[in-house]
């Protein structure tokens, strides 16, 4: 990253402290919607853009931290910070378990990503059954008061959820830059750049690509004690759907895979894009089921087209917000800011 870039991400920070000073609650709301998206497409990333792993199934993760952290706080009273942790276990041994299964049996690409599917909607009819979990019908959590704040019980206003959204979405980057620096970082970009290649120089390829979908998973399970919180309600069918799945991958997609700040950047061009689409629908008075849907759907195919590295390097090398080919020694790609 170039010192402008560096002035920008400092600046871009700054300017989201000071959201909750000067916006009124719904646009807090809307902001902390699009940093969950930017949080849990990071988490995503390291599964994909950094170890090639295609995941379509990362709903999984999102609603096994939710639930486990919301049973604990309306069974027993345990708080969400120290419920965390059981989310987080159960969602690592769920991807242990895919990851094992997959990487095992070679299973790669599309057929690995119906295999991520395949245990997302398994989980989700499961569920459906359980009735301590209340099943169909839905869990909710208590509500807390809107106008207090009790972090240590995520109970407060909305400006306090936005804070830990803050937190955690600069936390997973910061996070992601460490990963990406690191030994198991370099690793993860051979098998994504060539698999056979990196298993003949010595890598143990099945134990890197398990460690990437054993962190994506406990990333992502940390986004749904949020939700859970957040939302106060849980449904089978709504967070643990194929739907919810390919949401979560959006912002990356749009954003940049691979990249460490495309997840936030597309989150930001996606989500309010979409809200204001809705917004506009709804004002028109016009009945359009699903029009969020076919907004997101759109906006893929002109990525896809146009744009299929995503929007972030694109912007990044136009404002020279990161070092050029020929400014200094070559960078790999998920160096890219």
């Amino acid at each position: 990253m170039t010192a402008r870039g560096r002035v920008a991400l400092g600046l871009f920070a700054l300017a989201l402290l000071a959201v909750p000073f000067f916006a009124d609650g719904y646009l807090i709301s809307v902001i902390t919607l699009v940093l969950w998206f930017a949080y849990v497409g990071q988490a995503w990333n390291v599964m994909m853009g950094f170890a090639g792993q295609l995941s379509l199934g990362h709903s999984l993760y999102v609603g096994l931290g939710a639930y486990a952290s919301a049973a604990l706080f309306v069974h027993f009273g345990v708080g969400p910070w120290a419920g965390v942790w059981l989310g987080m276990l159960a969602a690592t041994l769920a991807g242990a378990i895919i990851g094992t299964l997959g990487f095992r049996f070679a299973i790669r690409g599309v057929h690995f990503a119906l295999l991520t599917i395949a245990f997302a909607e398994f989980t989700r009819i499961a569920f459906d059954h359980i009735g301590w979990l209340g099943g169909s019908g839905g869990f909710f959590l208590p509500v807390g008061d809107a106008a207090g704040a009790n972090p240590f019980d995520l109970r407060g206003s909305p400006a306090l959820f936005y804070y830990v959204i803050l937190a955690l979405t600069f936390g997973a980057l910061a996070l992601c830059r460490r990963l990406l620096h690191s030994r198991i970082g370099y690793f993860w970009l051979a098998i994504r750049e060539d698999q056979e290649a990196a298993q003949a120089v010595g890598i143990d390829v099945f134990r890197a690509k398990l460690i990437a979908v054993m962190i994506s998973a406990a990333m992502t399970s940390l986004g749904g004690v949020f939700y859970a919180f957040f939302y106060n309600n849980l449904f089978p069918e709504q967070i643990f759907s194929v739907g919810r799945s390919i949401e979560l991958i959006l912002a990356p997609v749009i954003g940049g895979i691979g990249t460490l700040f495309g997840p936030i950047f597309g989150a930001f061009i996606l989500t309010p894009l979409a809200e204001l689409v809705t917004w506009g629908v709804e004002s028109a008075g016009l009945d359009m089921p699903g029009i969020k849907q076919i907004f997101y759907g759109l906006a893929l195919v002109a990525i896809v087209v146009y744009r299929p590295e995503g929007v972030w390097p694109w912007v990044a090398r136009h404002l020279r917000l990161v070092h050029q080919p020929g400014d200094q020694p070559s960078h790999r790609a998920g160096d890219r800011p």
